[in-house]
């Protein structure tokens, strides 16, 4: 968009926001990248509520790519519940899926701070965690044992992880990147991997310290 529109300031508002709990009017926060500081003070005037609280950044790589890859990631979280591997097990996912969302998202010259807020770490423990999302929604039905064509074809509506891993699991590739619950959420989808087989791929990892 900043290619086409030159002149124009380019916003990018995400966080943890559930349309249906926006429409009801509880409280919710996000926030709004743009490459022009001033438009983006006028734009939280403008469009932030008491029930709807915006903060400011200039970094839209990080809020753009928080945003889209945490949806990857809630698939693999839905695969967690559909199998039922408990609270245990998917805590730790989470918190794995974050480092790897910030290994992936820094590398795509996100700032690594985005990645520790609203739209990195908030949408994600969101994403992951809340009965209203799409994408673990996803996830649950493939860990269930459904096929990715029976889920998506009953749905009304998009689950943006499904093309989103794709476009993951080929930049990771091009970085040099080590993405391995991307890895395994794009052979959920496309290599017709069962959750299973994703799980014990991922535990059978050699062990490690832990890094971020």
């Amino acid at each position: 968009m900043d290619e086409i529109f030159p002149r124009h300031a380019i916003a990018v508002l995400s966080g943890p926001n559930l349309a249906i709990e926006i429409a009801r009017g509880l409280p919710t926060a996000s926030v709004l990248a743009c490459n022009k500081p001033a438009r983006a003070l006028a734009l939280q005037d403008h469009l932030g509520s008491p029930m709807f609280r915006i903060y400011t950044s200039e970094d839209l790589a990080g809020v753009e790519l928080g945003g889209a890859l945490k949806n990857v990631f809630a698939i693999a979280a839905g695969a967690s519940d559909g199998l039922r591997l408990g609270d245990n097990a998917k805590a730790a996912l989470v918190t794995r899926a974050l480092a790897e969302l910030i290994r992936l998202g820094t590398a795509m010259h996100g700032e690594l701070a985005t990645f520790y807020g609203l739209s990195g770490a908030g949408d994600l423990v969101l994403t992951c965690f809340s009965k209203h999302s799409r994408n673990r929604y996803v996830g649950e039905q493939l860990g269930r044992g459904s096929a990715i064509d029976e889920v998506t074809s009953s749905m009304r509506m998009v689950a943006e992880g499904i093309p989103t891993a794709k476009s993951a699991y080929e930049c990771a590739r091009k970085l040099n990147v080590d993405t391995p619950i991307i890895d395994q959420v794009y052979a959920l989808l496309y290599d017709q991997k069962s959750a299973g087989e994703a799980l014990h791929a991922l535990l059978g990892r050699e062990q490690k310290a832990e890094r971020w």
